[in-house]
């Protein structure tokens, strides 16, 4: 009876230390085949790369690294912006170039122009008289107003008319001689001052109209250089005013008539380009090519005058009988086609 509980304690016995052994070589069994599919898998996955690294989808992002001294851009493109910077000063420099060599042009005309107008106005011979007659003639008064004014008492006019000789007679005690060049010349003076004094001045209460007017009873009675300086006060002091362009007309008729050709262009050329819509712009063109025609200027000059004269005032040129026939006759003098 004692032998039945020994034999069933090592029956048991040997059956709980066979357990373990078979567990543990199952599970080393399914290890094994796992790792070997795994192997199998890779060789798929990854043919000839064994040992290869698959890097994951989502990384941090890494921060660039800034070497000192490198380009921001690459320097194709900084070649690029530093071209286009030279080509933007090159054009700016000449445009500048050209711009200033404009300039020079022009000063370098004036300057010719003023040249010749001086060396015509030394070699300007004494005026010839005036044509009868047409608008040309100079002794035309300008407007009623003017021929009004005109009117009143003026006798510095007959005391200086253009017929007296300014000859002196040869018994004249008064004439210059070698011995004393200045005799004569105090007693000229003041007989001109006495014509100057003669002419009444205007007290309309306007400033302008009084000095306008003024002026144009010292050019009526031929006290030239006198009522120049009553011309240059009205275009100086008031130049918008209305008789501005009456002025600056009379100034260059002045000049003309004193003998003075080159300044009389100038004046008329002032006047059509300072007053184009002024009331005395038709006239100062007329007179304009009145005023190349002395000083010998190209036909062509003189015709392109009366070219732009008909162009500009075209109306009112036909709307004047004399001006009318005055162009006409100075074109036909010019041959202008």
């Amino acid at each position: 009876m004692r032998r039945f509980p020994v034999v069933s304690f090592m029956v048991v016995a040997s059956a709980l230390s066979g357990t373990p052994a078979v567990a543990q070589s199952n599970v080393e069994g399914r290890v094994g085949r796992l790792e070997s599919e795994m192997r199998a898998v890779q060789r798929k996955v990854f043919p000839g790369g064994a040992g290869a690294y698959v890097q994951p989808d989502n990384t941090p992002a890494q921060a660039q690294t800034v070497i000192p001294g490198t380009p921001a851009a690459s320097p194709v493109a900084d070649l690029t912006a530093r071209v286009d910077s030279l080509e933007s000063q090159l054009r700016q420099m000449t445009g500048q170039a050209e711009t200033n060599q404009h300039r020079i042009d022009v000063l370098e005309g004036r300057l010719k122009t003023i040249e010749a107008d001086a060396a015509a106005a030394r070699a300007a011979a004494p005026p010839a008289a005036a044509s009868p007659g047409g608008f040309g003639d100079t002794s035309a008064a300008p407007s009623t107003m003017e021929q009004s004014a005109a009117s009143r008492p003026a006798s510095g006019r007959s005391q200086s008319g253009s017929g007296a000789s300014s000859r002196p007679a040869p018994g004249d005690a008064s004439a210059p001689t070698m011995g004393n060049p200045t005799r004569g010349t105090t007693a000229a003076t003041a007989d001109r001052s006495g014509q100057v004094a003669a002419i009444e001045r205007p007290e309309t209460g306007d400033t302008v109209e009084d000095t306008y007017l003024y002026g144009y009873r010292l050019w009526a009675a031929k006290l030239y250089p006198e009522a120049e300086a009553q011309f240059k006060t009205v275009v100086n002091k008031y130049p918008k005013h209305k008789r501005a362009s009456y002025a600056q007309n009379l100034l260059g008729r002045s000049y003309l008539e004193d003998g003075k050709p080159s300044l009389a262009s100038l004046a008329f050329y002032d006047s059509y380009k300072t007053w184009p819509d002024g009331d005395r712009a038709p006239e100062s063109l007329y007179y304009l090519a009145q005023s190349l025609v002395k000083l010998d200027k190209p036909a062509a000059q003189v015709c392109k005058v009366y070219t732009e004269l008909q162009r500009t005032y075209g109306a009112k040129v036909d709307a004047d009988p004399k001006m009318k026939a005055g162009v006409a006759k100075g074109r036909a003098a010019s041959n202008c086609s």
